[in-house]
């Protein structure tokens, strides 16, 4: 199989971090956003995605005629498709009816096939669960077969671990004080929490979750927007290693998205509009002159359709222009 190298691939990690200046001038304290939709794949899931089959090919679990299934709704399934493409394996993206037409060309024209599950789980009305149980159907016909299982994969949060919250310490040349990422998997959190206990650092860490989520507990809610939350607990999630989580609605989503677009140029998906939206709601609490980092996991290209149209915004909102105005 084809090494790394100095190949696309190479491009992952190292992302920009930006100071946000415009959002709100008058704020006692700083803002930095990663950006992560300039991965190569468009997403931060192009760090797992890579170190996942990456480790797995080093310790023999995928060779050249291994077939590659995962379930995923969108981000995570390019940046996986990208990877295998790269290295000359078969790759099939195990989605639901959720998934947007536009992730799913991307997904096809990196050569990846679609496994359409067309039916929820029948105890739960979950589309993952059925998913879940569609990649064990497939891996179960395909000899060699390796499931990534980003839900269970200690390499998942390892890719963070050893990339991304290194980055921000090695370019603000300190730990910032906050942290702030939306949660799904909860692998980019975790690993960035863990490097932080590990390495002394003081940073404290927020979780950005959805309102609808099961991840911290609550109440199952239908959720709009992919991305941020799970309806199943996240078997990586260490909550002593956090500072809080906060949960913010699909509405937030949408304000952040809109806001971040007037004020700062910043074209972001549905997550990063929610990791603004959290920070907005615990700003009174941050002391003055500190630091604060935003995690914004992909683009806004793939939200052309939803967050960033007018018509599917009141069709689900009603009219709420007034809201995207200003900073927080």
């Amino acid at each position: 199989m084809k090494q790394q190298q100095n190949g696309i691939l190479s491009l992952i990690g190292a992302t920009p971090l930006i100071q946000l200046t415009s959002i709100d001038k008058d704020l006692p304290f700083r803002i930095f956003a990663k950006l992560e939709g300039f991965n190569p794949g468009g997403s931060i899931k192009d760090r797992p995605a890579l170190n996942m089959i990456k480790q797995a090919m080093a310790t023999g679990k995928v060779g050249p005629e291994t077939v590659i299934i995962e379930s995923s709704s969108g981000n995570l399934g390019i940046g996986l498709a990208q990877v295998c493409l790269y290295f000359g394996l078969r790759f099939i993206c195990v989605v639901d009816p959720k998934t947007t037409t536009q992730n799913l060309d991307i997904i096809q024209v990196y050569g990846a096939e679609i496994e359409m599950v067309s039916e929820p789980d029948t105890e739960t009305g979950e589309y993952l669960p059925a998913r879940l149980k569609r990649v064990q159907t497939l891996m179960d016909k395909f000899s060699d077969s390796f499931w990534p299982n980003q839900y269970l994969n200690e390499d998942n949060p390892g890719a963070h671990y050893k990339s991304t919250f290194s980055e921000i310490v090695t370019e603000l040349e300190k730990a910032p004080d906050y942290l702030l990422g939306a949660v799904s998997t909860c692998g980019t959190i975790m690993g960035c929490a863990h490097y932080n206990h590990d390495h002394g650092l003081e940073t404290k860490l927020i979780a950005v979750d959805v309102v609808g989520s099961l991840i911290f507990g609550g109440d199952k809610k239908p959720r709009l927007l992919p991305g941020m939350g799970a309806s199943l607990k996240s078997q990586f999630l260490k909550e002593s290693l956090l500072e809080e989580h906060v949960h913010v609605t699909d509405l937030d989503c949408v304000v952040g998205c809109r806001r971040l677009l007037r004020t700062e140029a910043i074209l972001v998906g549905g997550s990063s509009g929610g990791v603004l939206m959290a920070l907005d709601k615990i700003k009174e609490r941050i002391p003055a002159g500190s630091t604060c980092v935003l995690i914004f996991p992909d683009r806004g290209e793939r939200y052309l359709d939803t967050i960033y149209s007018d018509n599917w915004v009141a069709q689900h909102f009603g009219n709420v222009e007034h809201l995207f105005t200003g900073g927080f």
